[in-house]
């Protein structure tokens, strides 16, 4: 699915306002004819240059997808220790007002890596964010590895736009069984993006016969089959 023409996509440093005295950095990533834009966060221990962050952004530069992935406050200043609740959903929206200003016209999704997709849908649930079509989850986090449990995923049922669970079965984050109880409940709201053999961070084994490349793929084609099925508005 990806788009020869969409490679030279150009990429743009942005800075974000997010309270009083926080500003966080962003990435705009665009192609040359965009069809829709999606919100991205970090995961709680790597930032926005992450590679699993940059190849995101490169591939589904190539699919026709804008994105505008961007820092928490807690990993601007270098820290390891992850923002309070109310800081890390207020800068979501901020990176959503952002894209929407940089991206105008285009459709927008947001969501993100484990950590950054849950505070995503959290923000989402608490009031909706402006503009937003829909939700995609790269690996969203249930439960602390060892320890499964659905209580995470609470506030899901309060999200009020369509959601997309990019999952691995090998995700010790979100255990199959504690997984397909959350989805089912969800109904329709919820379709799930299975990338056979992956793990929290999309890698498969090497006896699987693939590798991490196509399991990335994979899985960026299936999310622009998703944004393109929720042309809404």
């Amino acid at each position: 699915m990806t788009n020869p023409e969409a490679t030279t996509a150009t990429t743009r440093q942005l800075r974000i306002p997010v309270a009083d005295e926080v500003a966080v950095s962003a990435l705009a990533v665009s192609p040359p004819s965009p069809e829709a834009c999606c919100v991205l966060a970090h995961g709680a221990g790597a930032g926005m240059t992450h590679p699993f962050m940059e190849a995101a952004a490169d591939g589904l530069a190539q699919r026709r997808i804008a994105t505008l992935r961007y820092q928490f406050p807690y990993m601007e200043r270098g820290s390891k220790r992850t923002d309070a609740p109310a800081l890390a959903h207020a800068t979501v929206r901020a990176a959503v007002d952002c894209a929407a200003a940089h991206f105008g016209g285009l459709r927008l999704f947001a969501g993100g890596k484990s950590f950054g997709g849950r505070m995503t849908s959290q923000a989402q649930a608490l009031e909706p964010l402006p503009g937003v079509k829909g939700l995609v989850f790269l690996g969203f986090p249930l439960h602390p590895s060892g320890a499964p449990s659905t209580t995470r995923a609470e506030h899901l049922h309060d999200v009020d736009v369509p959601m997309l669970f990019a999952h691995g079965p090998r995700d010790t984050l979100a255990e199959p069984r504690e997984f397909d109880v959350v989805t089912r409940s969800l109904g329709p709201m919820a379709s799930v993006l299975e990338i056979d053999g992956a793990d929290h961070s999309f890698s498969v084994l090497r006896r699987s016969g693939r590798t991490d490349a196509e399991a990335l793929d994979e899985l960026l084609d299936g999310i622009a089959v998703w944004t393109q099925a929720w042309r809404i508005g």
